[in-house]
């Protein structure tokens, strides 16, 4: 049996690259990573679905797990509700707006900011992805540090990550949610995160899920932690994305 897969889909104006360091972490925790880049802007959520689908067929792991950071996650959201039938595996979201963005929906009244913004507004940042049907495991890592873009308008909900609100990672059907002391851009390269992400993919439960069960303390030394578990594990199911082959983070990813 081959090694399990695990694909990371970037967020808004991201692109493959910014996953390099998590796709490392991971491949070094004995995951296959590969990385997909899309156009954030340019096409919608929902289309950048079907290429994501697309691209599916050339990953050949018998388990394919996702990692979404922010938009990423609403990406995959639209994937589960067009192509339900993928091969098992988990869905972990970074900071994904899956209540909508309250930053996104404050800029978008300003006409050059809504045309920046593009496509990904259309059944994404606005709040409007499917609903999460699906009986994969999926959890979700909010950050709590507040230094993003968040600072471009006032009155974003606290505690966030400086661009997204924790209430807006919340996702009805989500097995457990967990918040760390990281912004929306350190959910990339922390490596605290980068653990808490290993450890659900490889054993379905965040450390405080295993802490929990065994009737210890919670897992220290990660700061200010906050944790929800929803008890809610069945099995997962994932889809792959545009990839490096070798787990290689120098090669380029694809753009599908």
């Amino acid at each position: 049996m081959g090694k399990e897969s695990v694909v990371l889909v970037p967020g808004l104006f991201m692109g493959g690259i910014s996953m390099a360091v998590l796709q490392r972490r991971l491949c070094e925790c004995g995951f296959d990573a590969r990385r997909f880049s899309y156009y954030s802007a340019r096409l919608s959520p929902a289309q950048n679905a079907v290429r994501l689908n697309d691209f599916l067929w050339t990953v050949h792991s018998p388990v394919v797990h996702f990692v979404c950071h922010s938009l990423g996650g609403l990406v995959v959201r639209h994937l589960f509700s067009r192509f339900p039938e993928q091969r098992p595996g988990r869905v972990v979201t970074l900071g994904t707006p899956h209540r909508g963005s309250f930053v996104a929906a404050r800029l978008a009244r300003i006409l050059p900011f809504r045309l920046l913004l593009g496509a990904s507004l259309r059944e994404g940042l606005l709040g409007e992805a499917p609903p999460w049907q699906d009986a994969r495991a999926l959890a979700v890592i909010a950050g709590t540090r507040s230094l993003g873009t968040g600072e471009l308008v006032s009155g974003l909900p606290k505690p966030n990550d400086g661009t997204v609100a924790v209430i807006e990672t919340e996702l009805p059907g989500m097995q457990t949610h967990v918040q760390l002391p990281v912004t929306h851009t350190g959910l990339l390269v922390s490596p605290i995160v980068a653990h808490y992400i290993c450890e659900y993919l490889k054993s379905g439960a965040f450390p405080e899920d295993q802490k929990e069960q065994k009737g210890d303390d919670a897992i220290g030394g990660a700061g200010a932690i906050s944790f929800t578990g929803t008890g809610n594990r069945g099995p997962a199911g994932a889809a792959a994305g545009a990839q490096r082959r070798d787990c290689d983070p120098s090669a380029p990813a694809l753009r599908r």
